[in-house]
């Protein structure tokens, strides 16, 4: 998290490994019309504004139908040297890295090498027998109960030493499962490091070749590939964290670590041959498309999302690795691509890359410096007093106090709520605003809290 957040989600996003997927929502002001969806100076605005506002250093590249809408880049690819980051400027993808693994396992299945229905020891003969009902589709998906590796004890302190794929699996294959396989969904990098193994059993091949070969070469991007700390890499990007006076360089994470679940490198323009090629059937058959963007449970597919607002489907991912951050997206329908890479700690690559995919299908998006407030009575103030639970154990407390609104996140310090409109309040200390929601007979029964390009929607608790 970038300094000055106020609210710690229940599901915060860690930079361990490959980092951990949070929901975030595709939201539309208006409907989408083309001057507005190729408004690319008003998107450049965007871009620079959170670059001066929170910070953002990375590369933008938004496009529509192929054609470029906005590449932008802000702040340094090494600040110690004073170069500047720019369209070919290569970042750690962190868990975006994800959806090339699902489609390496896709291309192996239409090869008549790998069965998404197939259980983990077809491949892996030698796995515990507690994997015997795990499928190769429950892995893609996250549904298959195996325990995340980067939240164990021990990871930060061997996050910084080689590994190889046997030696990660050694980490974690003796741990009880979290749940029944199918049961539920809870992400999990371990499951792509499972799916690594497997890909490379099943292709006879290093992951990382065989991803040059079947991906990267396919689709002519020079530009990607695996990440390795001892290669000389021109134009690859640093990576930094926020420190108490500014940027500090990121902790150190060996890249053998973060496997097929956040292993690769990229640049914008790299990425936007991957989606063209991707959703442009240049990769798969129709069929495995579909496979790849239908979503299994609580809107995750096979190594990517697929979430719906306003009628329309967002296909995307986002990723964390120390000292990166990333987020990508696709509208099918409006053949829109949305790809943010930063080098720098911290939500506001999430919060771009919601911005972007709303302003690129015509939607509007409000800046915190361009947010007015206006005055609301204190008998309309009193109606959003209460508890709001986000989980079991965060929730928001908003109260009156000298006849301001305030809300107070759990374990955290209160902060005053500004009025943009009923039902509609920003706070100042953060970029973060609250809109308040009504049941059928007009009382206030929940709260959404938009925060990072997330929407975390609250229930109101009964009796507050």
């Amino acid at each position: 998290m970038i300094t000055k957040t106020l609210f710690r989600s229940a599901r915060p996003q860690r930079a361990a490994g490959s980092g951990l997927v949070v929901v975030a929502v595709l939201t539309l002001g208006a409907a989408a019309t083309p001057a507005l969806a190729q408004d690319g100076a008003r998107m450049a605005q965007v871009v620079s504004a959170r670059a001066s506002e929170d910070g953002f250093s990375g590369s933008v590249l938004v496009a529509r139908n192929g054609e470029v809408l906005l590449q932008q880049a802000e702040g340094f690819a090494n600040l110690e040297w004073g170069v500047r980051n720019d369209g070919d400027t290569k970042f750690r993808l962190g868990s975006l890295t994800k959806q090339f693994t699902a489609v390496a396992v896709l291309l192996l299945r239409e090869r008549g090498q790998l069965d998404l229905e197939g259980p983990v020891k077809t491949w892996l003969p030698d796995a515990p027998s507690a994997w015997d009902a795990v499928t190769v589709r429950q892995l893609l998906s996250h549904t298959a109960g195996i325990p995340d590796f980067t939240r164990l004890e021990e990871y930060e302190a061997r996050k910084t030493a080689p590994t190889t794929t046997g030696e990660l699996l050694a980490r974690f294959r003796d741990l009880p499962l979290a749940f029944t396989p199918g049961e539920k969904f809870a992400y999990s990098n371990s499951n792509y490091v499972v799916l690594t193994a497997i890909i490379e059993a099943a292709s006879g091949q290093p992951y990382a070749d065989f991803v040059e070969a079947n991906l990267f070469g396919p689709l002519a991007m020079a530009d990607s590939g695996y990440d390795r700390a001892e290669a000389i890499l021109p134009r690859r990007a640093a990576g930094y964290a926020v420190g108490a006076d500014g940027p500090v360089n990121a902790g150190f994470i060996d890249m053998s670590v973060p496997a097929g679940a956040g292993g690769l490198y990229s640049t914008t323009h790299d990425l936007l041959k991957w989606e063209e090629g991707l959703f442009g059937g240049r990769l798969l058959r129709p069929e495995s498309l579909a496979l790849l963007t239908t979503p299994v449970r609580g809107g995750y597919a096979l190594g990517l999302l697929a979430t719906q607002a306003d009628g329309r489907t967002l296909v995307w991912h986002n990723g964390a690795v120390d000292g990166f951050r990333s987020y990508m997206a696709y509208d099918p329908a409006a053949r829109t691509a949305v790809i943010v890479l930063g080098n720098q700690e911290g939500d506001v690559v999430d919060k771009l890359g919601n911005d972007l995919a709303t302003l690129s299908v015509g939607g509007s998006v409000t800046l915190p410096s361009e947010r007015r407030a206006i005055a609301l009575a204190p008998e309309t103030l009193r109606q959003y007093e209460g508890v709001f639970e986000l989980a079991p154990t965060f929730a928001l407390t908003v109260f009156l106090q000298d006849g301001h609104l305030m809300v107070q996140a759990t374990n955290q310090a209160p902060a005053a709520l500004s009025a943009e409109g009923e039902d509609a309040f920003y706070l100042t200390v953060v970029d973060a605003r609250i809109t308040f929601t009504r049941n059928a007979e007009g009382a206030v029964d929940g709260a959404v809290l938009h925060q990072g390009g997330r929407d975390m929607p609250a229930r109101r608790r009964p009796g507050s």
